[in-house]
């Protein structure tokens, strides 16, 4: 009996003293006399791919401009912002991709792998927060996605003392209730989830006063919420010259069937940029731009035709150029040509400085999120024409003044064919989006997260 006590009193002794010294580091604030040495410490969490998350970019770049020295932890998949990979104050520790085996667009299957997604996604996060990287005084986690991020990151900013920054771009619940519809549970549990582990963060930062709203009322978060708007980083400019547009769009593999159309200035160029998953219905722009080809054919001849580019990867994709090949083998697209791109950040930014106009699909599965590529748009000066059934569509675009917004296929219609038909109401529009590019994200960072963070 005795050596039985003895023997579990060792393994529980074994097992706590492991643990103690399994625990990962603590965050010790230190005055440093050493001029170079950083104003202070952050992490960026993206649990995504980094170079499709300019506005976790931004962060990074604005707290290395202003002193700070910063990891960016995420998926590296795909091009990061020239300046991060060259900035001596930003590293990127790459997460692990998981493996193919768990991506599933099947509804059921999808329940099967996403926990097992999630177990493997706990384990490369743990094991990257707690022992590959250094304690930190901040780490800012973008949200969504919210599971496993906010669990992890809250548990390690405990374990380490930092503080713990979330960046609420959206809800995950929200998200996740397109695939599963709202009543699920795990759309409940979700919900749940994102409003307890929000009560552990030091501040927030969010892209919209709405969403401030719903986190302040219906969150009950208590910690400080501060609206960040999304602003254009510099790349994005407006170019005023005619001839530098053309040359640049003549350029374009993309528009090799329509050259003499842009030679002659007889065709309009629109930009549209998707992630072609459910929260963007490509399908309006496809049934409004075959709908625009049928009145330039028979009823409004002066129409000029459209090239219409969409940039952006997503699950979706294929299944939209399958049905755009058979309507253009169908002869319903002859005014329309629709061409997708896979562009650099640099001539992603030139083409929106280049076309007439810019689509954006976004719907909004919370009402409360903003799509972040008309801030794009107006940075390179471009009017946008987007989905605007949501409550926060006029914190970004003002109607008539920089872009209109629609709720159909048929309304979309209605502004190609007004705006296209039309020059000077094109013009007026351009006009206003030129007048909005300088509006610049260090004039929106500075006083808000860069006061927060100690940086100014």
């Amino acid at each position: 009996m005795l050596d039985s006590l003895i023997t579990v009193a060792f393994c529980i002794s074994t097992a706590f003293t492991l643990l103690i010294f399994l625990l990962p580091s603590q965050y010790a604030s230190k005055r440093s006399s050493d001029p170079n040495a950083p104003k202070t410490t952050a992490q960026i969490l993206v649990l995504g791919d980094i170079g499709r998350s300019p506005r976790m970019q931004y962060h990074a770049l604005s707290v290395a401009k202003h002193g700070g020295q910063v990891e960016i932890i995420g998926y590296h998949e795909s091009e990061v912002h020239p300046e991060i990979a060259s900035h001596p104050r930003i590293s990127i520790v790459p997460l692990p991709p998981h493996p193919a085996c768990l991506q599933t667009s099947n509804k059921i299957l999808f329940l099967l792998f996403g926990p097992l997604k999630v177990l493997f996604q706990i384990g490369c996060l743990w094991w990257t927060l707690a022992y590959r990287t250094k304690a930190v005084k901040w780490v800012i986690v973008q949200n969504p996605p919210s599971i496993p991020t906010l669990a992890i990151a809250s548990l390690v900013c405990f374990l380490r003392h930092t503080n713990l920054l979330i960046d609420w771009h959206n809800f995950g619940y929200t998200i996740l209730a397109l695939k599963l519809g709202d009543a699920h549970p795990l759309v409940r549990l979700s919900k749940w989830y994102e409003k307890k582990f929000g009560q552990y963060a030091t501040a927030h930062l969010c892209v919209t006063n709405a969403m401030a709203t719903v986190l302040k009322e219906e969150f009950g978060l208590r910690a400080p919420i501060l609206p960040l708007h999304d602003r254009p980083a510099d790349h994005f400019q407006p170019i005023l010259d005619d001839d530098v547009r053309r040359e640049f769009l003549l350029l374009l593999p993309e528009t090799e069937s329509v050259r003499p159309l842009i030679q002659s200035n007889d065709l309009r160029v629109l930009v549209s940029s998707t992630s072609w998953t459910a929260d963007e219905d490509f399908s309006l722009l496809i049934d409004a731009l075959v709908r625009y080809s049928n009145l330039a054919e028979t009823m409004n001849p002066d129409l000029p035709p459209v090239l219409a580019i969409i940039t952006g990867k997503g699950p979706q994709k294929e299944m939209y150029l399958n049905q755009i090949a058979e309507l253009e083998k169908a002869g319903k697209l002859r005014k329309a040509t629709i061409r997708t791109a896979w562009l650099t950040m640099q001539d992603y930014a030139r083409l929106l400085a280049s076309a007439a106009l810019g689509v954006s699909l976004h719907t909004s599965s919370s009402g409360v999120d903003l799509p972040m590529k008309v801030v794009d748009m107006f940075g390179a000066g471009l009017p946008v024409v987007g989905w605007n059934r949501f409550p926060a569509w006029p914190e970004l675009v003002t109607e008539g003044r920089n872009g209109r917004g629609f709720g159909s296929a048929e309304e979309l219609v209605d502004q190609l064919v007004e705006l296209f038909g039309d020059s000077s109401k094109l013009e007026t529009l351009r006009a206003g989006a030129r007048e909005e590019s300088s509006r610049r994200w260090d004039g929106e960072w500075d006083p808000v997260a860069g006061k927060l963070l100690g940086l100014i």
